[in-house]
C-alpha cells in the first residue's frame, strides 16, 4: 500500500514565475482587462492593480526591512489584494492573520512567524467590532493603518505609480520562486495552529494545477466570499482568477448570506467558493434564480451534506457542486471533482503534477494515510525554537493525516483524519462515518462526534447536535436500517443550540471535544 503514484504530469514551464512577475504576465497574456472587484463596485485592471500595488507597496517598504514578515489582518477585499501584491513587489512577505482565530492564538502567530507589524484599516476593525482584539495585539506588535498611509499618497507616489505600472519589471524587487509567497496557519480544528510558510512556486503551482485539471475561461468572474487567511479563500479567490484572467469579486463575510445570494446574479459570478456550512445557509435565503449565471460551486473544507447537494438540484435547476480537498500545507488544493466527472461522495481526483502515496493504518481497513509530494507542497512548518527555521519535510513527502481510499481511476474518498477515529472494545471505529449516520437520521441538523474515555470500553462516543429531537434510539434504528455496527451508534447525545466551528466555516473540534468532556465532568 505504501508504493508512490503519480498524477497526471505537469509541465514545470508553467510555474517558472515568482508572484508578482506571473500577474505581469496575465496581462500580457489576457490584456488589460478588469480583473478585481469587491463590493464597494469600482472594479480595478490588471493595470490598475499593479499601480495600487506599486505605490502602497513603496509606502509599507519605507517602515519595513527587504524579506521582512508583516502581518495582514484584513478582510477579503480588493484592499487585501492590493496590500499583498504591495508586499510582494519590494520584497516582503505578507502573513496573513486569522481575526477570528482569538487573542491568544493571533499573539502565538505573530510569535511564531516573528512579526512585529501589522497592517490593518480602521473602517474594518470598527466594522467587525474587533477594537478589544486590535488593542491587545497592538501591545505585542505595532499596529499600521492603511486609511492613514493612504492619506499620505501625493503626486509624486501617483507618479511613481504610473511609471511602474508601464514597466514593473523594472521597479519591482527580484525574488526567486523559492522565496517565501505567504505565511498562513492552518485551521486549528484540531488543535493548536501551525505556521505554514508556503513558498512563490508552491502558490502559482497550485493554481496552475487547478487550471489543468478544469478550464476556466477568461470572461468568468470568481465570487470568493470565503477569507485570505485561509489558503483556499487566498489561492482558490485570489491568485488562480488573477493569474487565469478571470475577475476576482472578493466579498468580506461569508456569513453575510442574503447580501451574498443577492450580489452573486448582479456581478455575473460563475464559480463560488465556499464550505458545505455556507452553502446550506446561501440555499435557504437565495431565490431561485440567484444561481443562474453559476457554472459550478467548488466545495471544501468539510464534506458536503447531501441535503445541501439535493438543494441545490432542485431548487436551483441543478447548480453542480463540486467537492475538493486540500490541506494549507499543499497550497492548498489537492484533489477536486470535474464539472464533467463529478462523483458525490468523493473528493475527485488527484491535481496533475503531484506524486501520493498511502500507508497502512493498524485497525483501519479499506484505506490508508496519505502523504503529498509536489511543487504545490509546502517545505516545513515554521520551527517552534526560531521564526526563520524550518523544520523541514523528511524527503518532501508531507502527511496529511487523513485516511483515504483511492479507487483505480484516481477519485479519492476521506475517510476520516488518524485523530477522527475512536477504539471501541477493541475496534476501530471512523468518527466522520458516525457523522454520517446522525446526518441520514436528521438531515436539517448539524452534527459532530467526539469521543471520550470510558472505563468499560476504552472509548465512548458522544454526538454533539443542534437537532433539538434527536435521540439515542432513532439513531441507532438508523444505523440498523443502514447495516452498521452497533458499535457506531453513539451512547451520548449533548444538544446544543449551535455546533460550534471556526471561522473558514470548519467544525471546531477543539471547543466540541472540551465541551463533551465538560459534560461528562460535570
Amino acid at each position: 500500500m505504501a508504493a508512490d503514484h503519480y498524477s497526471r504530469t505537469l509541465d514545470p514551464a508553467l510555474y517558472d514565475l515568482p508572484l508578482f512577475d506571473a500577474l505581469v504576465a496575465a496581462r500580457a497574456r489576457f490584456g488589460d482587462k478588469e480583473i478585481l472587484e469587491d463590493q464597494d463596485r469600482t472594479p480595478l485592471t490588471y493595470t490598475g492593480l499593479i499601480r495600487a500595488a506599486f505605490v502602497l507597496g513603496r509606502k509599507i517598504a519605507a517602515m519595513t526591512k527587504n524579506g521582512e514578515r508583516v502581518g495582514v489582518l484584513l478582510p477579503s477585499s480588493m484592499g487585501v489584494v492590493v496590500t499583498f501584491f504591495g508586499l510582494h513587489a519590494f520584497g516582503r512577505v505578507p502573513v496573513m492573520l486569522n481575526f477570528t482565530a482569538g487573542e491568544t492564538n493571533l499573539k502565538a502567530a505573530l510569535s511564531t512567524a516573528g512579526v512585529t507589524r501589522i497592517l490593518s484599516a480602521r473602517r474594518f476593525i470598527q466594522q467587525a467590532k474587533l477594537d478589544d482584539l486590535i488593542a491587545e495585539l497592538g501591545t505585542v506588535a505595532e499596529i499600521t493603518w492603511l486609511d492613514d498611509v493612504r492619506a499620505t499618497i501625493g503626486l509624486q507616489d501617483k507618479l511613481f505609480g504610473l511609471a511602474a505600472g508601464i514597466a514593473p519589471k523594472r521597479f519591482r524587487a527580484r525574488t526567486k520562486m523559492s522565496d517565501p509567497g505567504v505565511v498562513l496557519f492552518t485551521s486549528g480544528s484540531f488543535g493548536a495552529p501551525k505556521g505554514v510558510v508556503l513558498s512563490q512556486q508552491n502558490m502559482v503551482a497550485n493554481a496552475r494545477q487547478i487550471a489543468a485539471h478544469i478550464e476556466l475561461k477568461p470572461e468568468w468572474v470568481m465570487f470568493n466570499p470565503l477569507p485570505t487567511f485561509h489558503s483556499f479563500g487566498l489561492t482558490g479567490g485570489v491568485i488562480l482568477p488573477l493569474l487565469q484572467g478571470m475577475k476576482a469579486f472578493e466579498y468580506p463575510s461569508p456569513l453575510h448570506a442574503k447580501q451574498i445570494t443577492d450580489l452573486l446574479p448582479k456581478v455575473k459570478a460563475s464559480i463560488l467558493f465556499a464550505t458545505d456550512t455556507f452553502l446550506n445557509q446561501y440555499g435557504r435565503v437565495a431565490e431561485p434564480d440567484d444561481f443562474k449565471t453559476i457554472q459550478f460551486v467548488v466545495a471544501g473544507a468539510e464534506k458536503v451534506r447531501d441535503e445541501t447537494r439535493a438543494m441545490f438540484n432542485t431548487k436551483f435547476g441543478g447548480v453542480e457542486l463540486l467537492e475538493g480537498y486540500g490541506a494549507t500545507e499543499a497550497a492548498p488544493v489537492v484533489a477536486v471533482n470535474h464539472p464533467d466527472r463529478n462523483r458525490p461522495g468523493t473528493v475527485g481526483q488527484i491535481l496533475p503534477g503531484m506524486e501520493y502515496r498511502l500507508e497502512s493504518v493498524e485497525g483501519i481497513t479499506g484505506g490508508g494515510r496519505l502523504f503529498l509530494r509536489g511543487p504545490n507542497v509546502m517545505e516545513g512548518y515554521i520551527s517552534g525554537d526560531d521564526p526563520l527555521a524550518l523544520d523541514l519535510l523528511k524527503d518532501g513527502w508531507h502527511d496529511t493525516g487523513d485516511i483515504t481510499n483511492i479507487d483505480a481511476e484516481g477519485y479519492v474518498t476521506i475517510l476520516g483524519r488518524v485523530k477522527r477515529f475512536a477504539k471501541i472494545g477493541g475496534e476501530m471505529v471512523s468518527l466522520t462515518a458516525v457523522e454520517g449516520l446522525a446526518q441520514g437520521a436528521w438531515p436539517e441538523g448539524r452534527h459532530a462526534v467526539v469521543s471520550i474515555p470510558d472505563a468499560r470500553k476504552g472509548e465512548k462516543l458522544v454526538l454533539v447536535t443542534d437537532w433539538n429531537a434527536a435521540q439515542v434510539a432513532d439513531i441507532a434504528e438508523w444505523a440498523r436500517n443502514a447495516g452498521a455496527p452497533e458499535l457506531a451508534v453513539p451512547k451520548k447525545i449533548l444538544k446544543v443550540k449551535e455546533v460550534p466551528v471556526l471561522g473558514t466555516g470548519k467544525t471546531d473540534y477543539v471547543a466540541i471535544q472540551k465541551l463533551a468532556e465538560a459534560d461528562a465532568a460535570g
